[in-house]
């Protein structure tokens, strides 16, 4: 499964509606002041979004006019409402998980993927995947969680006696795979890669690097709760990769 199980589960999905980013869309995203320029231009293009939870990025697709935009999430509860909110008519939904889609050969100008990688055991075959399903010159683009975040201990902080983030605990960095932890009051079982792996994933893979940004949150979103403590440690890879045009 792409996409753990919590995900339709009612209490997992009531907490993940409450985030500032579920409710307010990509403005109210850390990431999206880096995520943003990072898009080709997608007029008349053809677009597939792997893990596309509510469609915010489907719908930034098709306001940038995109042809055709394809949106896909293992989560009925996630395809349910990206229908809700983020319906255009260019965009379809799909219920699948992202290592079941059968990735069609030459067909996609650009692939996205936001926050999802990091739920996929075996990455390299997903870039293998969407490698080839690009067509020749599109782009990839993804937002995985930082691998010094996956290899924290617990994803979390140690904390003082009065509960202030006293620093950031990792262990076990070159050893990938499962990981457990609580996300949204849930369990959440994701899998850690090493920086390594995602890069010469790509690499061997056949994609050009163009672009890799760690993530850091705007200026503007210095004020809210516990924003300035994401300064302190890397929570978000953000990565641009190009398939080679036919010369």
């Amino acid at each position: 499964m792409t996409v753990n199980s919590e995900y339709d589960g009612e209490k997992f999905f009531e907490e993940y509606a409450k985030m500032p980013r579920s409710r307010e869309g990509l403005s109210a995203a850390g990431e999206w002041h880096q995520l943003k320029p990072l898009f080709p231009a997608l007029q008349g293009k053809t677009v597939l979004d792997l893990g596309c939870g509510y469609g915010w990025h489907c719908r930034f697709a098709a306001e940038q006019g995109a042809e055709r935009v394809l949106g896909l999430d293992l989560s009925v509860k996630m395809i349910e409402e990206a229908k809700r909110r983020n319906a255009e008519g260019t965009i379809e939904y799909r219920v699948c998980g992202i290592e079941e889609y059968e990735y069609p050969e030459n067909s996609w100008d650009c692939v996205i993927s936001n926050l999802v990688l990091h739920y996929v055991e075996n990455i390299g075959q997903i870039f293998q995947k969407v490698h080839g399903t690009l067509k020749p010159g599109g782009t990839f683009i993804f937002n995985i969680e930082h691998p010094v975040f996956t290899a924290g201990v617990g994803q979390d902080w140690i904390y003082t006696e009065a509960g202030k983030p006293l620093y950031w605990p990792v262990d076990n960095y070159f050893i990938p795979g499962e990981r457990s932890t609580r996300f949204l009051g849930c369990d959440v079982i994701k899998q850690h890669h090493t920086l390594t792996q995602i890069m010469m994933g790509l690499l061997n893979n056949g994609f050009v690097l163009e672009a890799v940004e760690e993530a850091e949150p705007p200026e503007e979103m210095m004020g809210n709760p516990g924003m300035r403590d994401e300064l302190r440690r890397p929570m978000m890879l953000l990565v641009k990769a190009g398939k080679k045009s036919f010369i």
